[in-house]
């Protein structure tokens, strides 16, 4: 499988989700509008082990949904939760959704 990616928010297939089982699907907030990458329709769970997010998506797909972009079908499978960062002078940062 490929990377899947919206806006800020990447997902990349793992071989298996381990972690402690958190009790939301919200895979990241928007640090200027508020706006939430989250999990809106379909069975997942989201992860967390070593300050990495993972997603396990047990239905055939999940959709991934913002409300800045269009929502996204995540096909079964194990993820991990990247945010995407640039290089800027003065170091990395994350992206600002």
């Amino acid at each position: 499988m490929q990377p899947i990616r919206q806006g800020d928010v990447i997902l990349q297939p793992v071989e298996q989700v381990e972690g402690e089982r958190l009790p939301h699907l919200t895979l990241a907030e928007g640090e200027v509008t508020g706006h939430k990458h989250r999990i809106t329709e379909g069975k997942a769970k989201l992860f967390l082990k070593n300050d990495a997010l993972y997603l396990r998506v047990y239905s055939r797909t999940a959709l991934l949904a913002h409300e800045e972009h269009q929502a996204i079908a995540v096909p079964q499978g194990h993820w991990m939760v990247r945010i995407q960062r640039e290089y800027e002078p003065e170091g990395w940062r994350y992206v600002a959704d």
